[in-house]
């Protein structure tokens, strides 16, 4: 059928008036407004939402702050955790506690680009009953991490930055458990049970507490099941490796000669430079777990600070009044107590908060390691448990306390509406969560070590020969020496 050319000359003049009022619309798309571009400024100053205008545009300073921070937490491992222990053991064994760090470093980025990530910080479980303790495959191999942000988690930091700030996490946490067992395991046996370790018992759990669907997560998951709040790892880093080192040391038992030799340290310098490196990396460990350079981040910066130095200072003068003297290991032990219980808190709490964490820090893990070791007899041999697992406990409940949204606003806003979080902090009650998240914490890292460390010790078995131990691990496991006379 053939038109009348009137109409087909009508209907050419609507499309193209329809083009023309559209292309405002389009141009307004491609070259944000002024009002747009501004607007995107000022969030880019207070880490917020650009809006449309810059989504998926790193932010430079933000981005170099986490960069920074990553350089830091790695630094806490190699080689701050590595000599810090590593001054700690007897000279046959220093070389055996290097080897594990290190090994473990490499093991643990490898899991980490295949699955770890993925599970921690994506979200295609979302809606299924694994989402809660899982978080999706969309970011296995790391598949999709780019250097655009992923605004889940920051709107300013590449996404490739975030996961490998959160890698060195990953790292350091199973290398905390070394401590308990140093001197008595073996080699194959240690990367054995970190690797089942991490699937079973860290990632999961990082999930819960630190993921956007994570059944913990009451800071960004409006939907969390338990609204707790840890800032930067006193659940998920401290509490895990913590209890997991101790029933690890009750089932391999102690060293041979325990309690009738003397298993002094063989380096205190090494032990204090180790501590040294510790606390100024954990300054990438606490502030940069705000995950931008703001001002959550700089009152982390400051409480990090503050609790560190007055749990060392305490630890010390205790000693000094119930020994006789101030030893250089009391220090290390009470300033490391100190970023060890700050930890869950110091993104949530006042100047006055940590000076409070910093006293009891020094205190409570002092008895333990001091006496309740003595009293119970297990070879915790670095103090693992005394410290990590004592004082992450203590800070996840302190933090519940402490925590104040004059501090960080988060805590009243967004998810914290939705699920709760809010008004159990404005009116009290967070401990009650806390307390939640602290026992599961404890179940899971309790009941998959006891399970992964008896399917290890049928795989591998667990300690060495006692000939290799009363030799050393360095020269028998390693090949090497520490020391040359």
């Amino acid at each position: 059928m053939n038109l009348p050319f009137s109409i087909v000359r009508r209907t050419i003049w609507l499309c193209l008036a329809v083009v023309l009022c559209s292309l405002p619309v389009l141009a307004e798309e491609a070259a944000p407004s002024m009002d747009q571009r501004v607007a995107a400024l000022e969030a880019y100053v207070t880490n917020a939402d650009p809006g449309k205008s810059l989504t998926g545009v790193p932010g430079p300073g933000h981005n170099a702050w986490m960069m920074t921070s990553s350089a830091l937490v790695l630094f806490m491992t190699l080689p701050g955790l590595a000599l810090f222990y590593g001054g700690l053991v007897r000279r046959k064994n220093v070389l055996s506690v290097l080897a594990q760090c290190l090994g473990i470093a490499g093991l643990v980025t490898i899991l980490w680009w295949a699955v770890g990530y993925s599970l921690v910080f994506g979200q295609s479980f979302k809606g299924s009953g694994i989402g809660r303790f899982l978080g999706g495959t969309e970011f296995l191999f790391l598949r999709g991490v780019t250097s655009a942000p992923n605004t889940d988690y920051a709107f300013w930091v590449s996404q490739n930055v975030f996961a490998m700030y959160q890698l060195m996490f990953a790292i350091i946490t199973p290398a905390l458990i070394v401590g308990a067992i140093a001197e008595r395991m073996k080699f194959s046996a240690i990367l054995w049970f970190v690797t089942l370790w991490m699937l079973v018992v860290y990632f999961p759990l990082a999930h819960m507490i630190w993921g956007v669907t994570g059944l913990m997560n009451g800071v960004w998951n409006p939907g969390a099941a338990i609204t707790a709040i840890d800032f930067a790892g006193g659940t998920v880093v401290h509490m895990s490796s913590g209890w997991s080192a101790l029933i690890l040391c009750l089932i391999i038992g102690p060293r041979i000669g325990f309690g009738r030799e003397k298993m002094a340290p063989h380096s205190m310098v090494l032990c204090m430079v180790g501590t040294g490196m510790l606390w100024v990396g954990w300054y990438g460990f606490n502030a940069g777990s705000a995950v931008a350079a703001d001002g959550v981040a700089a009152n982390a910066f400051m409480t990090t600070t503050l609790a560190t130095a007055v749990a060392s200072f305490t630890w010390g003068m205790i000693e000094r009044i119930f020994r006789g003297h101030a030893s250089i290991l009391g220090f290390c032990s009470g300033a490391v107590a100190g970023l060890v219980v700050i930890t869950p808190a110091t993104g949530f709490v006042s100047s006055t908060g940590a000076v409070i964490i910093g006293l009891i820090a020094g205190a409570v893990p002092y008895f333990f390691v001091t006496t309740v070791k003595a009293k119970f007899g297990y070879d915790d041999a670095l103090d693992t448990f005394g410290v990590h697992a004592v004082g992450g406990t203590m800070g996840a409940f302190l933090t519940g306390l402490l925590a104040t949204s004059a501090v960080n606003s988060n805590l009243t806003s967004g998810a914290a509406l939705k699920n709760g979080l809010a008004k159990l902090v404005m009116e009290g009650g967070l401990w009650h969560e806390q307390l939640k998240a602290i026992i599961l914490t404890l179940f899971l890292a309790i009941a998959g070590t006891f399970v992964l460390a008896h399917i290890v010790k049928i795989i591998v078995g667990l300690r060495p020969a006692p000939e290799v131990e009363r030799q050393g691990l360095d020269l028998m496991e390693h090949g090497e020496e520490g020391y040359i006379d």
